[in-house]
């Protein structure tokens, strides 16, 4: 069985929407899907077979100040109108069609970071409740996002433990898989001091969770040569962009870009996608 897996990266998943809408229109279904924050956030409409949508949101809403603008703190604690984009959005403005969503006969699981423990869960998104609360928290970057209570448990950013999960997709029995990255080849994540002072304030209430956060560019880019060790061996397609996307990029041209490039990127290794299928 073959597996789509999805990095995250706030607005940097529009490159991986676009590669999604080109599976669609291929009629390319993964029976399993996995990702953490934006990029399992958009890939819930791949599933949907929504094409469009994920584009058609930021088109209409990036630039609402009710998407992302300092109003959005009092109420939500975050730059990011939470209750916007996870309930207004998908219940009202651009509807998530649920009926398809939950008719999905396969596996899409979120990850999802337990503050308490410090490890990551990964959760069968169609469990997801009305407030969308598995979204939100795979989407809860530590202070910019507040943490979301799940099961009775505080949880954020699934990608903070794990934020290519290729290795758990390998452990579900998924061989082969497509992986969508949103960073160009050669990145490579670093540690940067001025966070240090945030983390020890999450670190009072949480205190496994400051190692979580200082290892997270070690686990990444261990993650990454997995994600290339697999391409090699040919139990894997890599698709990721060829140029740098700015995470909180505003500009719609430069998003609607970055679409067009991830579907372009698929498009050209649909064969190689195809063969993921063959026995």
């Amino acid at each position: 069985m073959p597996g789509l897996v999805l990095e995250g990266g706030t607005m940097r998943p529009i490159f991986s929407a676009g590669a999604m809408d080109c599976l669609l229109d291929h009629h390319i279904m993964f029976p399993y899907c996995i990702g953490v924050s934006a990029g399992i956030s958009n890939g819930v409409s791949y599933i949907s077979q929504q094409k469009g949508r994920n584009l058609e949101i930021l088109r209409q809403y990036r630039n609402d100040p009710r998407y992302y603008g300092k109003r959005n703190l009092l109420r939500d604690r975050s730059m990011f109108g939470v209750c916007f984009i996870f309930e207004k959005i998908p219940n009202v403005l651009v509807p998530f069609d649920h009926r398809t969503f939950r008719a999905f006969n396969g596996k899409v699981l979120a990850g999802i970071t337990c503050a308490e423990t410090g490890e990551v869960e990964f959760v069968d998104c169609r469990d997801d409740d009305e407030h969308h609360s598995i979204l939100k928290a795979t989407c809860a970057i530590p202070v910019i996002f507040p943490g979301v209570r799940w099961n009775g448990r505080i949880y954020y950013d699934g990608g903070l433990a794990d934020s290519i999960p290729l290795k758990k997709s390998i452990i579900d029995g998924n061989t082969k898989n497509l992986v969508i990255l949103t960073q160009p080849k050669g990145f490579v994540k670093t540690y940067n001091e001025k966070y240090d002072r945030a983390i020890s304030l999450i670190g009072r209430k949480y205190p496994l969770m400051p190692d979580v956060l200082r290892n997270r560019h070690l686990v990444y880019n261990q993650s990454v040569a997995l994600c290339e060790e697999q391409e090699i061996l040919g139990n894997a397609v890599i698709l990721r962009p060829e140029y740098p996307i700015n995470s909180l990029e505003s500009d719609f041209s430069q998003l609607e870009k970055a679409y067009h490039h991830g579907y372009d990127l698929c498009n050209a290794q649909i064969e190689s996608i195809k063969n993921l299928f063959a026995e």
